[in-house]
């Protein structure tokens, strides 16, 4: 009978599932040369900044567009529910597309990291994600606080 019975084991799982044992290599791969390996390095900066480019604009550029393409959608029918339907499906949609995008792109990253001589184990997609919200609060905040203002209320000479 085989060890990881379920009649033996008490019905737990023991052992590792198929297909997940660690990858073991002959002989240690080739690091490859310098230039190659500053090649990688720099592609993998250009892969982090297009993971950053990816979250930020899931605050910014992204709703924006949906909010025109809405208007546009009440705009033709007539009716301001279809408009924010296509809002709300549309954000959502590009938001569950960018999220996949930009893990793939996170992967690639891993992997071009690894090939850069980098011991890469765990990838940036969720470090870059909470930057990005940092980032677009604190540009958020810098519009609403300095360039449009608190209100007319602080500032009474000021038009609103």
């Amino acid at each position: 009978m085989a060890r990881n019975d379920p009649t033996d084991t008490g019905g737990l799982f023991i052992g590792r599932r198929p297909g997940t044992a660690p990858v073991r290599f002959k002989a240690r791969p080739d690091d490859g040369t310098p230039g190659r390996r500053r090649f990688d390095g720099a592609l993998a900066a250009g892969l982090l900044v297009l993971e950053v480019l990816l979250c930020l604009s899931l605050f910014g550029p992204q709703p924006y567009g949906w909010l025109w393409v809405g208007s546009q959608v009440q705009y033709i029918t007539g009716f301001v529910t279809a408009g924010i339907t296509t809002i709300m499906l549309g954000s959502l949609a590009s938001l569950f597309l960018t999220l996949v995008l930009a893990k793939r792109v996170d992967h690639a990253w891993k992997l071009v990291r690894r090939a850069a001589g980098h011991h890469q184990e765990r990838g940036a997609l969720e470090r870059m994600f909470a930057i990005s919200v940092v980032l677009a609060l604190l540009i958020f905040g810098f519009w609403f606080l300095i360039i449009q203002g608190p209100g007319s209320s602080v500032f009474p000479g000021r038009p609103s």
